[in-house]
């Protein structure tokens, strides 16, 4: 018994303080196919009443495209500022990750912005006040000193801008948590699991205006950015030993499943009545502001199905029809501001037309156009941009002196 005792604490100690290792510097285009697709499912599902919300996967299981982009945006921040935080130090990479925060921050405000104007104007040209309502900003009129500043707080939120503050607060606690990670990834997983337990059981969130609670609970909802980072700390190559067991695939399946019918039943009374009661009141309804557990499992059960159909070497990544998602994936936070405001747009058109399904169709198809040409200039951008930035530097080396590049930037050149 004390061998046994011994070898146990000893493999606890050793899964504890485990070092990190983040992966090689090789783009995986799954991370940003999915990340596009987050951006999609997430302008499509924003669209109330309409058909749209069918082509998402809240409609056939627990998880949706809001918890695929918190995961993947933990695992991408990991990739990027661990690796200067390993290479540099804390404070380069502290201060790296607090820019972009920043950021984060002036893309929410721009956005909020946008947003509460477009509402109102529109309210008011339309002679439309239900649309004030409908998008939470009535309280605007009323107080629009206060409701501006608790939107600067990040407390006051209009529909739909709700997943933007939330990355906002778990990349501001980022630093010290990636600081902690690449020395003991596992003891900051088993602390986040711990956080969000609590947070679960005694009901902690933060507080919204003008009442009520944050509708993405950041005390339950930091557990995906933190697996996230913890797969890219070593976790998801330390955990591919798992693909080797069929019977995991088919447990994975057998969920995704289990939570396909669970997720239609909530929107067809017909399936619902031949659900049991008491499993009813355990998924019904979907629990999305605390994270429920089962929201948890299936996302895990989507990520290993997908890590075990599709590799990093697929073929089917240079296909010509993923190439929109992989660029929308590639400039995320421009596509995912635009899908949000796009998504009040859309609604708006739907709710001034005619509503009809072919209407939505085509309101959707555009959106999605819309996100893809936005993407592809971010792309285009960012290349002229390097390539500017590298005839200057060019130039600078070969004159021998920094004069002309004060003259190639006097000239806007």
């Amino acid at each position: 018994m004390l061998q046994i005792a011994m070898f146990v604490r000893r493999w606890l100690w050793e899964a504890i303080t485990v070092r990190s290792v983040l992966p090689k510097s090789q783009r995986d285009l799954r991370l940003d196919l999915f990340r596009g697709l987050a951006n999609w499912l997430i302008f499509l599902g924003h669209i109330p009443e309409s058909i749209l919300a069918w082509f998402t996967t809240r409609n056939y299981g627990f998880s949706d495209g809001a918890d695929l982009f918190v995961l993947i945006s933990g695992y991408t921040a990991t990739f990027v500022f661990g690796r200067i935080m390993m290479e540099r130090g804390f404070a380069i990479g502290a201060t790296r990750l607090l820019r972009r925060v920043w950021q984060l921050y002036a893309a929410h405000l721009l956005l909020f912005l946008f947003y509460l104007t477009s509402v109102h104007y529109l309210s008011h040209k339309f002679d439309d006040p239900h649309l004030m309502d409908q998008f939470n900003v009535a309280h605007l009129m009323k107080f629009p000193v206060e409701t501006l500043s608790q939107g600067m707080a990040l407390k006051f939120k209009p529909l739909n801008l709700d997943v933007l503050p939330l990355y906002i607060v778990l990349m501001a606690a980022f630093p010290i948590v990636l600081w902690v990670m690449l020395r003991w990834r596992n003891v900051v997983l088993i602390g986040s699991i711990g956080l969000y337990a609590a947070a679960r059981q005694y009901g902690w969130n933060f507080a919204s205006y003008p009442g009520g609670a944050w509708y993405f609970n950041p005390y339950t909802w930091q557990l995906l950015f933190v697996s996230g980072a913890w797969l890219a700390l070593g976790g998801a190559q330390g955990s591919r030993w798992l693909l080797q067991f069929r019977f995991l695939h088919a447990l994975g399946f057998g969920f995704l499943l289990f939570a396909f019918v669970i997720a239609l039943a909530e929107r067809i009374p017909e399936l619902r009545q031949l659900i049991p009661d008491a499993i009813d009141e355990m998924f019904i309804p979907n629990d999305k502001t605390n994270l429920a557990p089962y929201r948890v499992i299936h996302l895990a059960s989507l990520v290993f199905v997908v890590v075990a159909l599709i590799p990093i070497d697929w073929p089917g990544l240079q296909w010509s029809i993923f190439k929109p998602l992989i660029r929308c994936g590639q400039q995320s936070l421009s596509v995912f501001c635009v899908a949000l405001f796009l998504s009040f747009v859309a609604h708006f058109v739907l709710e001034l037309g005619s509503g009809g399904v072919l209407a939505q169709l085509l309101v959707g198809a555009a959106g999605l156009w819309i996100l893809t040409i936005i993407s592809y200039y971010r792309t285009w951008s960012k290349q002229v941009d390097k390539s500017v930035s590298f005839d200057r530097t060019s130039a600078g080396r070969h004159s021998g002196s920094a004069e002309p590049l004060r003259v190639l930037r006097a000239d806007g050149s």
